[in-house]
C-alpha cells in the first residue's frame, strides 16, 4: 500500500469512528449491541471474554441479542479452577457459542518451566494471551470487549469506538459505573464469579492474582496493570 493510500484509509477510519461514536454514545448498552449488527456483519465482529469477575453482564446482553455470536476464550493454562467452572456454567446458562484458543504448546511449556510470570510478566502475557489472538484478529474488523472506564487509568480515556492497530475496538459497557454493573447483575439475578466472595474483584491467571479491590490484585507488587490485549 502506498503512503498516500495509507493516509486516505486512516482518514476514512477516523471519520468512521467519529460517526460511530456520535451515533452510539447516548444509546443504552442493549441498543448499542443491537445496532452493531446493523452496522457490521456477523462475520466482521469478534467477541472475547475472560469469564472473570462479572463477565455475565456482557455475555447476557449478547445472548439476548445474538446467541450465534462466536465468543473467544483465551485459555492461558493458568486460570483459577473457579474461572473454568464459571465459564462452563455461563455457557450452559446462556447457550453461548464459545471457542477456546491457546498458545503454541512449546511456548506455553516454556513459560511453565521458566515460571516467566515471576521474571517477566509482560512476556508471559504476550505468549499466553496476546499472541494466540493475533492470528484470529486478522479475520475481523470489529473487536468487542467489556472494558469499563472506572477499571483503570488506561481505560478512563477511551471512547465507545477506538482504533487499535487498524482494527475497530467496541466497548458497549464503557460508561457503565461499578454500581450500575453490580445492580444490573443483582436485579437480573446474574451469577457472580465465585472468587468475588473471597475478595477478588479483578481476576486473571492464578499465579498473578490476589484479592484486592478494582485491579489492585492483578500482578501484585508490580506496576503492571494491563495484560497487553487492549493496549
Amino acid at each position: 500500500m502506498s503512503i498516500k493510500q495509507d493516509l486516505i484509509d486512516s482518514s476514512f477510519l477516523a471519520e468512521q469512528l467519529k460517526d460511530l461514536n456520535e451515533k452510539y454514545r447516548n444509546l443504552s448498552v442493549q441498543d448499542r449491541i443491537g445496532s452493531l449488527y446493523d452496522d457490521f456483519s456477523n462475520d466482521e465482529i469478534m467477541l472475547t471474554s475472560s469469564f472473570a469477575a462479572t463477565s455475565a453482564m456482557l455475555l447476557k446482553f449478547f445472548s439476548d441479542v445474538n446467541k450465534s455470536q462466536l465468543i473467544y476464550f483465551i485459555d492461558t493454562g493458568y486460570h483459577f479452577k473457579e474461572t473454568l467452572i464459571y465459564k462452563d456454567y455461563l455457557i450452559q446458562l446462556y447457550e453461548l457459542n464459545v471457542k477456546n484458543i491457546t498458545a503454541e504448546e512449546w511456548k506455553h511449556k516454556f513459560t511453565t518451566d521458566d515460571q516467566t510470570w515471576t521474571k517477566d510478566p509482560d512476556l508471559c502475557c504476550s505468549i499466553n494471551k496476546v499472541e494466540p489472538l493475533e492470528k484470529i484478529k486478522e479475520s475481523y474488523k470489529v473487536w468487542v470487549s467489556g472494558l469499563m472506564r472506572w477499571q483503570s487509568d488506561n481505560r478512563s480515556t477511551l471512547d465507545v469506538f477506538e482504533e487499535r492497530n487498524g482494527m475497530i475496538k467496541f466497548y458497549p459497557l464503557l460508561d457503565v459505573t461499578q454500581d450500575e454493573r453490580e445492580n444490573f447483575i443483582k436485579d437480573h439475578h446474574l451469577p457472580f464469579h465465585p472468587l468475588i466472595s473471597k475478595g477478588y474483584f479483578s481476576i486473571g491467571c492464578e499465579h498473578c492474582t490476589v484479592p484486592g479491590k478494582g485491579r489492585e490484585g492483578r500482578w501484585n507488587n508490580s506496576p503492571k496493570t494491563e495484560c497487553g490485549l487492549h493496549l
